[in-house]
């Protein structure tokens, strides 16, 4: 399905060939991103991404470089998370190089001029004010904030409005320095093209990626022995939350389990929170989702809720819980829930730019690409007994974490409940 090679200077080059489409798409992995951060440069990251779009030698504004692949109705884009950072173009496969230019040229010629830092500065600090402003959207970064305090991976990826505004250029070329060179960067390829001339493309635009070894990351840690809560008082007509558990990294052999776990309490509108809450009229929404970091990973479920069922909802949510670990889960239930998380992939993985981002993912984060064969074989190979000693082992009181926004002053009200 695919194949994997590196480039003299370290950048790992992973291309993936695909029948039946005309599309290809250029996937650029960095492996950094809000963990590596500090006090002083919290959001560097993310700004940075805006800074890759703004300006090179060979195309000197943003304007030269989007109209590069609006003129071939290309896609293109990039985002920031907390362990990497990816810059991607989807086009037609006749203009693949054009999509490899321009991607090239953005992450080794940019300028990152002190003029248009300045001007991008109010750009960046209005999406933070976006997400603030939106419960829904904030919610997930206060639950990383409860299970990593005093941490860059609790930090939330947009910064602060007072960082943001004082971080200059030179923090930025620093950060460059550190972060962006050849060892730390993987290039996916996946669509419609030819093999060897692809890798020569690449060899040709990506050959001049530093050769200097990049920084570390930094470790993130799982300690906790009590349950936590994390309060964000605001006047809103739907209480959100967040409410889990300290789950496995992605090198972790469980974590296969935990998404099985993840469809059957909160994964589609047949699960067991969606008919215990949403179909009660507490909610529109709720989901369960499990997610594997490197050094760690929790699994939590997220809802909006009637700000006068918040308490009950949140019973309901630790019941479920609690339910998996003392009732073994029949094998239809499994079934279901098996034959959705690998239809759900079979449909996504249909598309270049889904492909690409399937093996970046897997190669930055474990360093080893599992065919999604393979990942169905784990799936199937899973069993009541693994979803109840999964259960039984993240679903404990010392490991429990709630994050909540709205009309809320007291969190003595929460702790009483936030107990199995």
């Amino acid at each position: 399905m695919y194949k994997k090679s590196k480039l003299k200077n370290g950048v790992r080059i992973i291309t993936v060939p695909l029948k039946g489409t005309s599309t290809v798409t250029v996937l650029v992995m960095v492996g950094t991103g809000s963990k590596n951060e500090n006090s002083k440069n919290r959001g560097i990251s993310h700004f940075l991404e805006h800074m890759f779009f703004k300006g090179t030698k060979k195309r000197p504004t943003k304007l030269d470089i989007s109209k590069e692949l609006d003129k071939i109705g290309g896609a293109f884009n990039a985002f920031t998370g907390k362990e990497h950072t990816g810059f991607w173009a989807k086009v037609d496969s006749k203009h693949c190089d054009i999509a490899l230019d321009v991607i090239s040229d953005i992450l080794l010629n940019s300028k990152f001029s002190a003029k248009d830092i300045e001007g991008e500065r109010g750009t960046v600090i209005e999406e933070l004010n976006m997400f603030l402003d939106n419960p829904m959207m904030r919610i997930p970064f206060l639950f990383e904030e409860v299970l990593y305090p005093d941490h860059p991976m609790g930090w939330d990826v947009s910064g602060t409005k007072e960082t943001m505004n004082s971080v200059k250029r030179k923090d930025f070329i620093n950060y460059y320095k550190k972060y962006y060179n050849g060892d730390n960067t993987i290039i996916a390829i996946a669509g419609n093209f030819r093999e060897k001339e692809i890798k020569n493309k690449i060899k040709k635009y990506f050959n001049s990626s530093s050769k200097n070894k990049s920084k570390k990351q930094i470790k993130a840690y799982d300690k906790q022995n009590k349950p936590a809560i994390l309060l964000e008082h605001k006047k809103t007509d739907q209480t959100h939350l967040c409410l889990g558990v300290r789950g496995y990294n992605a090198n972790h052999k469980d974590k296969y389990i935990l998404s099985v776990l993840s469809v059957i309490l909160g994964g589609n509108m047949s699960a067991r929170l969606y008919t215990s809450i949403v179909e009660r009229g507490w909610a529109y929404y709720i989901y369960t989702s499990s997610e594997n970091y490197k050094d760690v990973g929790y699994f939590a479920a997220q809802s909006g809720v009637n700000n006068k069922k918040c308490l009950k909802a949140i019973r309901i949510i630790l019941d479920e819980y609690k339910k998996v670990k003392e009732e073994k889960i029949s094998a239809e239930e499994i079934k279901r829930a098996k034959d959705y998380l690998k239809g759900r992939m079979n449909i996504a993985l249909e598309s270049s730019d889904a492909m690409a981002n399937f093996v970046a993912n897997q190669e930055i984060s474990v360093g080893k690409i599992l065919t999604p064969k393979e990942k169905f074989a784990k799936i199937d190979a899973v069993t009541a007994d693994d979803l109840q000693r999964v259960a039984r082992d993240i679903f404990v009181d010392n490991k429990l974490n709630l994050a909540l926004i709205g009309p809320f002053k007291n969190k003595g009200v929460f702790k009483k409940i936030l107990r199995f």
